[in-house]
């Protein structure tokens, strides 16, 4: 693995946001089907930027069940998001779309909760259209808002941007709850408000993912494990016509089940011999957070 993290900022090829938000809409322009792994911290992120991957998407999800140890039920709060989103964009110099939930409340709280991600470092900003407070999209029990109140938040989150290359992105639920056909007609009146990505939660069959990516605008799909949506392959989300294929809480799960190993075996053997090569050397450890490039700084103004 190459040492991409450059100093204690990151060492992305996009140190400016602008260039970050052009890049994310490049990426989508592409129609690729590009990877987007989650990232719920800092840390996430600049594992996700030192693999090479693209862009790198916040997550209300890991966020909720990372920093308060809840589910995924519309507990987390604006300046949570926001917060997390300034840590990330501060270390990580990939585009980051971020997941905004519903807004945060009305049409005027989403047009300034825009506006605060946006100075936070958000490259790409996504709304959903669910009653608050929201549940995750692949939980049952979901409902959502009249398709005026959605467009009217979505117009303000058009509006709220101060940077055109800013990716709005339209999520609707509305397939679990008012079936495919209601979810497809929600999906084109987002796009002929003018959001810039279509996200249709949660689809359960091939058929419906391959209608998903005829809509006339770029798509965005999400593939959790043990979720509702099938677990397509890449190569058939990009004969779809997928831009972007989201694994939220890919590493979240992961870390999830690796903590449950390594801290069970020190559980029951007392050392961690019998897991020793599941971890992170030291050495890793330090260069992932980028603590060479602080020791160089530290050596230079320590010694001046």
């Amino acid at each position: 693995m190459t040492d991409k993290l450059g100093g204690p900022a990151g060492s992305g090829s996009f140190q400016d946001l602008s260039d970050r938000r052009k890049a994310l809409k490049a990426l989508v322009a592409e129609g690729n089907a590009a990877l987007l792994p989650g990232a719920a911290n800092a840390l996430t992120a600049r594992i996700i930027e030192d693999l090479g991957f693209r862009a790198a998407y916040l997550t209300g999800a890991g966020l909720t069940n990372t920093h308060l140890g809840m589910p995924d039920l519309g507990i987390v709060t604006a300046s949570d998001v926001v917060e997390t989103t300034s840590r990330i964009s501060d270390v990580c110099q990939l585009p980051l779309i971020v997941d905004m939930d519903t807004g945060f409340g009305n049409a005027l709280n989403t047009y300034t909760t825009v506006q605060r991600l946006e100075r936070a470092g958000a490259a790409g900003i996504q709304l959903e259209d669910q009653v608050f407070p929201k549940k995750c999209g692949h939980f049952s029990g979901k409902d959502v808002v009249p398709l005026d109140e959605m467009l009217g938040k979505l117009k303000a989150c058009l509006d709220a941007r101060r940077d055109s290359d800013t990716q709005i992105i339209a999520r609707t639920d509305s397939r679990a709850v008012l079936g495919f056909d209601a979810a497809i007609e929600r999906a084109h009146a987002m796009i002929e408000v003018g959001a810039d990505i279509i996200f249709v939660e949660a689809p359960e069959t091939l058929e419906e993912i391959r209608a998903i990516g005829q809509l006339p605008a770029p798509q965005l799909i999400n593939l959790v494990v043990g979720g509702r949506t099938p677990m397509a392959g890449l190569d058939d989300l990009k004969e779809a016509g997928f831009s972007l294929v989201l694994y939220a809480n890919a590493a979240l799960q992961a870390s999830v089940k690796a903590m449950q190993e390594v801290l069970g075996s020190l559980k029951e053997h007392g050392s961690l011999q019998e897991v020793s090569d599941r971890l992170a050397e030291f050495t890793e450890r330090q260069r992932i957070v980028g603590k060479p490039a602080f020791d160089a700084l530290s050596d230079r103004y320590e010694g001046a």
